[in-house]
């Protein structure tokens, strides 16, 4: 093994890019991608899976766009056991100063099944690819998928195979979160013990949380013998997400009385890159979630409250400022200047340019007018529609006058500007959302399913901001729209149009010609 990887070092591999975006709704601009790439370079990420290069252009672009900016961390693209995969995976990530591929099959009975391949004929198929991605790059990882429900003397031959043909990093994904910890670690202990040359590659696990446990099972795998981390921010990811970066991180610096092991992450930057990811990715964490959540150093019981005043140890198992959060918390409303302003966003993970301060200044003067106090949830909601709002947004909210009440019809009287031009309708429906929505089909023809509608509030009281998500599908993509207001009917009409604005640039990639006729 190299100096990287002595005993006690655990390799941190984010995955969010690839394996996060793939949360349904969760789709990432090529911008964003870059920025927070930058920003897991930034906090000490070993490893970038910077996405999945043959499965469009737009990916390609933005595993090789971050390949070129990589500054410490090796970037990974994902290929399939083929060469075509693995070829345009090479060509993304031979852009970075330490690329890696990371190729995969499914290994398991119910995966072999599918692919129609006996026992032998995919130890053949398994040989050739891993030997092709070692012959275009020195760093390969090889992943046998679902690896947690296959057969242990099969899983040992084909581990021993990609170790021959040159696989550097052997991956055990437990693709369905099936696993339970000892079980995990046991998986690991066992190929380290039975197959030849397990001693000189790094072995790595992949957790999913279908069962809630993929942080617990990541670490006993640690205990045993891994040394590689495949994680998400805020544990994004398909189903019920992966092994949470945040999470596997924290646990290691605060019980590293017994796991004595050690990252190379910056931890006082996973608050800021926390919210940026719930930012653009429209998932927000949920506000008991581990770390980073909301309530994660709340205390509303008076016996907490006291034990924390007299020693925060009491009842905090870490700091605030372990993690990036300012202990002092500036109290935001219609008093405080551009200067607050700029330092409470930097605090939540935004740096702002002077022309886009003056731009959200306005926007924060306008919601503490309307507010008493402006919380920390209410500025990252402000951000996020400030980011929302391009100005390459085809169509945006202009007006919105609804009537309601308990004498129908319920009616929306909309304006929209439409590729710069402002257009007005007047609609009916069953209550001042459903018109509202009506109104903007009307002047947007389309045929998207709307999948959820769903209102939260981001703090609590009567002038509390409403959080709006709309998820939309048409034709098998799927976009998700949020927007956040004081009125309730205006965040709803700004989160459909971004979801129909979120449509429309998906279009424009896969059917250009039909984009040119639809918004």
């Amino acid at each position: 093994m190299t100096d990287q990887t002595e005993q006690d070092r655990v390799l941190i591999f984010d995955t969010t890019l690839r394996d996060g975006e793939q949360s349904p709704g969760a789709t990432m601009t090529h911008d964003e991608k870059l920025e927070i790439a930058a920003m897991l370079d930034e906090m000490g990420v070993d490893i970038i899976e910077a996405g999945f290069p043959i499965a469009s252009e737009g990916d390609f672009e933005a595993v090789r766009d971050i390949a070129k900016q990589a500054k410490s961390a090796v970037i990974c693209g994902l290929a399939r056991a083929n060469f075509a995969d693995i070829d345009r995976a090479w060509e993304a990530v031979s852009h970075a100063k330490r690329p890696r591929i990371h190729t995969f099959i499914g290994t398991s009975p119910l995966h072999r099944d599918i692919t129609k391949l006996t026992q032998d004929e995919m130890v053949e198929k398994i040989a050739a690819t891993v030997t092709h991605a070692r012959n275009l790059c020195d760093n390969v990882q090889w992943s046998p998928m679902d690896a947690t429900r296959t057969e242990r003397d099969y899983l040992c031959r084909v581990v021993e195979t990609a170790i021959k043909c040159g696989a550097t990093t052997i991956n055990i994904p437990d693709t369905v979160g099936y696993t339970a910890p000892r079980e995990s670690a046991d998986l690991i202990a066992m190929l380290l013990e039975r197959v030849p040359g397990a001693d000189q590659v790094i072995f790595a696990t992949h957790c999913h949380n279908d069962l809630g446990m993929a942080t617990a099972n990541a670490l006993a795998a640690v205990e045993a013998g891994a040394r590689q981390i495949e994680c998400t921010i805020n544990g994004l990811g398909e189903r019920a997400g992966n092994t949470a970066l945040e999470e596997v991180v924290m646990a290691l610096k605060v019980r590293n009385d017994i796991m004595p092991f050690r990252t190379g992450i910056d931890t006082r930057r996973i608050m800021a890159i926390s919210r940026k990811v719930a930012t653009v990715s429209g998932f927000p964490v949920q506000y008991n979630k581990a770390i980073v959540g909301k309530n994660a150093f709340a205390h509303e019981s008076g016996i907490h409250q006291d034990g924390v005043l007299k020693n925060a140890e009491t009842f905090e198992i870490m700091r605030p400022e372990d993690i990036g959060l300012n202990a002092t918390n500036l109290v935001m409303g219609k008093h405080s200047g551009r200067a607050a302003l700029r330092a409470k966003l930097k605090e939540l993970g935004f740096d702002l340019g002077d022309n886009q301060l003056n731009d959200v200044f306005v926007r924060f003067k306008a919601l503490a007018d309307r507010k008493k106090e402006v919380y920390d949830d209410d500025l990252i909601a402000l951000m996020r529609d400030s980011e929302a709002d391009l100005d390459h947004d085809r169509v945006q909210v202009k007006f919105l006058r609804v009537i309601c009440g308990t004498e129908a019809p319920q009616s929306a009287d909309l304006i929209l500007s439409i590729d710069g031009a402002e257009q007005r309708v007047t609609a009916q429906g069953d209550g001042p959302v459903d018109a509202t929505f009506a109104a903007v089909k009307a002047l947007v023809p389309h045929h998207a399913h709307l999948e959820l509608y769903q209102v939260h509030a981001v703090t609590g009281g009567t002038d509390a901001q409403a959080t709006v998500s709309v998820r939309l599908q048409e034709d098998g993509h799927i976009a998700t729209g949020q927007a956040s207001d004081t009125d309730t009917v205006v965040a709803s009409a700004k989160a459909y149009v971004n979801a129909l604005n979120r449509l429309a640039v998906r279009r424009e990639k896969t059917r250009p010609d039909e984009a040119k006729a639809a918004v």
